[in-house]
């Protein structure tokens, strides 16, 4: 009985490690995500309005981000991989002061419009960057320190980071623009960066092998199928961000807000509760599992007839959409050598990228002819065809799994 006791006593230990080497890591993605939330909610109104451009240049300083990340992926993956994930995450700290000193610069000279404009690109491109290099570097710093076993872990609450961060930043960001105006932003995310900095820097780092790479083509080869799936499960969480506020005004309802509340929260309770189950049950059962879930709420949102309804429809959205990134992205990595892991995330994280881009001008398509309803319709399917390429992977990885066993046992 004392062995029992003193080995469950261990074991409770080694998982209280292993669960504060990862918050002590994805952390860093909380302060990087914290500073994109801060001018989520204010900077269109500070070009539109103070600086006197259009409703287009507006919605442009926002997108140009999302470009800068979607094309620096790749290479944040390469660094977190060849000089260390460690210097990945420090690289885009860095970015983030750059960013917060060059958005106070920016405040600063509103009586030059097109100065403080530029400016404002060129701190939106680089914090662009540093949601690359920071998010890809924190999951594969995170891994490196516990394991690959734990990949589920850390990327679940690396999202838990992201999504708490964007949630707090916003409204903290139109706080402080309403009462110090908009150079608080800039100079809150630059103090934020500085003090994160240090901390990186007195954090271990994780070895990096000197091995050769595996090739840029074969890494992309195994992910790619993993990204699509992604892609088409990320649509219904595109559509809900991008167009539940427009789908509540066409019916008149009220509290659209409160929809987008109701989904983030269930996102977030679903990633603290369930997270274990994908080493459990296996990254493709919880992914047709989660994809399915979402399925059906998107069809509650097509089909709602009141507000309630369709806030129950994004409820269940959210419980479905919660564990899909984690269940991909552990098959996705565990397909490609340890060495090529931070390649990989980079790589995959590209198709949540460009399916929050698409989800945009294709859902407007879609509305402009057949109504906000039927957006979600749409990616009702998306959502099931993921499901069917989920499927059609695991069953691909089966086979795999017995070749290489028939292999092992033919020596």
């Amino acid at each position: 009985m004392a062995d029992a006791s003193q080995t469950s006593a261990t074991e409770q230990g080694r998982q209280s490690g292993v669960l504060l080497s990862i918050l002590s890591t994805v952390a860093f993605t909380f302060m990087a995500y914290l500073t994109i939330g801060f001018s989520l909610a204010v900077l269109p109104g500070f070009v539109h309005n103070s600086l006197g451009f259009g409703a287009m240049l507006a919605g442009l300083a926002i997108s140009v981000q999302y470009v800068a990340t979607l094309l620096s992926r790749p290479q944040a993956g390469r660094m977190a991989d060849a000089k260390g994930p460690k210097r990945a995450v420090m690289t885009g700290l860095t970015m983030c002061a750059a960013s917060g000193a060059l958005l106070l610069l920016a405040a600063l000279v509103t009586r030059m419009p097109w100065l403080s404009l530029g400016l404002i690109f060129v701190a939106r491109l680089a914090l662009g960057c540093a949601e690359s290099c920071v998010g890809t570097g924190a999951i594969a710093w995170g891994m490196g320190q516990v394991g690959h076993r734990h990949t589920a872990r850390v990327i679940s609450w690396n999202g838990v980071a992201t999504y708490g961060a964007l949630a707090a930043g916003a409204p903290l960001g139109v706080l402080f623009d309403h009462r110090f105006g908009f150079a608080a932003i800039g100079t809150v995310t630059l103090l934020l960066a500085l003090l994160a900095l240090p901390l990186a820097q007195l954090k271990r780092a994780t070895i990096t092998a000197a091995v050769e790479r595996s090739p840029f083509r074969t890494v992309a080869a195994r992910v790619v199928p993993y990204g699509i799936g992604l892609a088409l499960g990320s649509a219904g969480f595109g559509c809900i961000a991008t167009f539940i506020t427009l789908f509540y005004a066409a019916h008149g309802w009220a509290n659209a807000a409160l929809a987008l509340t109701v989904f983030g929260t269930v996102f977030v309770g679903v990633r603290f509760l369930f997270a274990r189950t994908i080493p459990l049950l296996g990254g493709h059962r919880v992914a047709m599992v989660s994809l399915s879930v979402e399925a059906i709420g998107l069809v509650v949102l097509c089909l709602a007839s009141n507000a309630t309804m369709a806030g129950v429809g994004a409820a269940i959205a959210g419980l479905g959409f919660s564990l899909v990134f984690p269940a991909l992205g552990v098959e996705a990595v565990h397909r490609v050598p340890a060495h090529s892991s931070g390649s990989a995330l980079g790589m995959y994280s590209v198709f949540m990228d460009v399916a929050m881009a698409l989800t945009g001008p294709l859902g407007g398509w879609v509305a402009s002819g057949m109504g906000y309803n039927a957006i979600y319709g749409f990616a009702a399917l998306a959502a099931v065809a993921a499901v069917v390429l989920a499927l059609l992977l695991q069953v691909q990885a089966t086979k795999e799994q017995a070749q290489a066993h028939m292999q092992t046992s033919g020596r």
